[in-house]
């Protein structure tokens, strides 16, 4: 990229830019062209595969995650949430053709997907006041939930039954349950996703795997006494 695309991309001036460019050029993280643009070294993909081998949550629920893939057929996605969203942390896509996909890293709304309302589940009403968006909160399909008398409600029965859904509520033919758990005292959500289709009739026997999955994580590393 040119130095005033960076500039734009990242809405901050083009002298400070520079020498942000010229600081990641002299640590070897990037390299100019003689077009006046610059493009990065693979010493930034280096820094990239030595987090992904060293990530605390893949080791510790990455062979779980795997199982409960394999045994439902499904995606399974670990999510977090970001101040007003869910960000995903792992992905492991399901075998089939059509399938749910996504990539650690991408952002979801909280009243929308199934890990965002498994995580507002746990909180309470106040708290939930300051991770959602005013009414009417958006409709991503006709199927949003876009009030908090219908989300809140929604809340307590999925609570009740121990499993959070969404039925085409972020994308119209996309089914999805989540369970939350915490990890090291971090609040997460392990959910389960596919293309309605298919995923529908098994709703019952996905819920009571996804809950097992996560208390036997729940037993494993639960704090020694």
């Amino acid at each position: 990229m040119r130095l005033s695309e960076v500039s734009e991309l990242l809405d901050a001036p083009i002298s400070s830019c520079f020498q942000l460019l010229k600081t990641l050029e002299r640590r070897g993280y990037v390299y100019a062209l003689k077009l006046k643009s610059y493009y990065p070294t693979k010493r930034l993909l280096q820094r990239a595969q030595a987090i992904a081998a060293h990530d605390p949550l893949a080791s510790l629920l990455g062979p779980a995650l795997e199982a409960l893939r394999d045994e439902t057929g499904e995606s399974v996605v670990l999510g977090q949430q970001s101040q007003d969203h869910v960000v995903m942390l792992e992905v492991i896509e399901s075998p089939h053709s059509i399938r749910f996909t996504g990539h650690p890293g991408a952002i979801r709304e909280m009243h929308s997907s199934a890990i965002g309302k498994a995580l507002l589940g746990l909180m309470s009403p106040q708290e939930r006041d300051a991770c959602l968006p005013p009414e009417p909160m958006p409709a991503r399909t006709a199927s949003t939930l876009t009030t908090r008398a219908a989300l809140d409600a929604e809340l307590a029965v999925s609570k009740a039954r121990g499993w959070y859904e969404v039925r085409g509520e972020s994308v119209a033919e996309l089914h999805a349950i989540a369970v939350p758990l915490r990890v090291g005292g971090s609040a997460m959500a392990i959910c389960l996703a596919g293309p309605v289709t298919r995923f529908a009739p098994q709703r019952e026997a996905h819920a009571q795997a996804l809950m097992a999955t996560v208390e036997r994580i729940a037993v494993q590393h639960a704090p020694s006494r």
